[in-house]
């Protein structure tokens, strides 16, 4: 679903993606070579929401688990995902929230794994061919298959915490919008937003696993590049 053209929000994008394909697509066994040509499926949740007011961050979430099929073996299952922000005019007060929410969140899986997921964020929301990071970060994980204390199996536990993640994205996001959405701003901010939002698509289009992965297993275009700004400019 797409919602555009409203005061507050210029363009949001809320997919739901259920793939099923005979072979896994190269992006997906970058970390599992053996599993390369299995058939699989797929499924996630993918939000990105791009404000009108600059002042208020563009956003983006997504959670997701891949399965593959292979015929001589037991399903294989790895889960991935997490939370960015992406600051056109950065406030310290909104990045500190986001990063609170987002360590709240992961807190239950124990006490190094926020810090490992944002520093894993850093490195992934990072444009190579600019030398510089997209946004501000958040968290982000991919290859997800980790048991837990209690006797969690690595599919119980990864699947809490990838639940986790998308539960506290409206708390960690929805504040922002209501300190920021009113902000005055003009053409200028206008025109600075929008040339930092070609940023946020040439790391879509160039860098990003999830968008080569839906484009290679053969998703519908349309859904999979829901995540780009209405404007941009270079």
């Amino acid at each position: 679903m797409i919602l555009e053209g409203g005061s507050v929000i210029e363009r949001a994008g809320v997919g739901l993606s259920n793939v099923r394909g005979p072979q896994l697509p190269p992006s997906a066994t970058q970390h599992r070579p053996e599993l390369a040509g299995a058939p699989f499926e797929a499924m996630g949740v993918s939000l990105v929401f791009h404000p009108r007011n600059p002042y208020v961050p563009t956003v983006h979430m997504n959670v997701r688990m891949i399965s593959a099929l292979p015929a001589d073996a037991a399903p294989v299952c790895w889960f991935g995902g997490g939370m960015d922000l992406t600051p056109y005019y950065p406030d310290v007060d909104d990045i500190r929230h986001f990063h609170a929410t987002c360590k709240g969140a992961l807190a239950p899986f124990g006490d190094d794994v926020y810090a490992r997921y944002k520093r894993a964020c850093d490195e992934y929301f990072f444009i190579r061919h600019r030398n510089e990071a997209r946004g501000v970060g958040g968290v982000f994980f991919d290859d997800l298959h980790e048991g837990g204390p209690g006797g969690a199996t690595p599919f119980e536990r990864s699947f809490a915490l990838t639940r986790a993640v998308g539960d506290a994205f409206a708390a960690a996001y929805l504040p922002i919008i209501t300190a920021r959405r009113n902000t005055p701003f003009g053409e200028r901010e206008r025109d600075f937003q929008a040339y930092r939002r070609g940023r946020y698509v040439e790391f879509n289009l160039v860098c990003d696993r999830g968008t080569l992965f839906g484009l290679q297993s053969g998703g519908r275009t349309e859904s999979i590049l829901m995540s780009l700004p209405p404007i941009a400019k270079w």
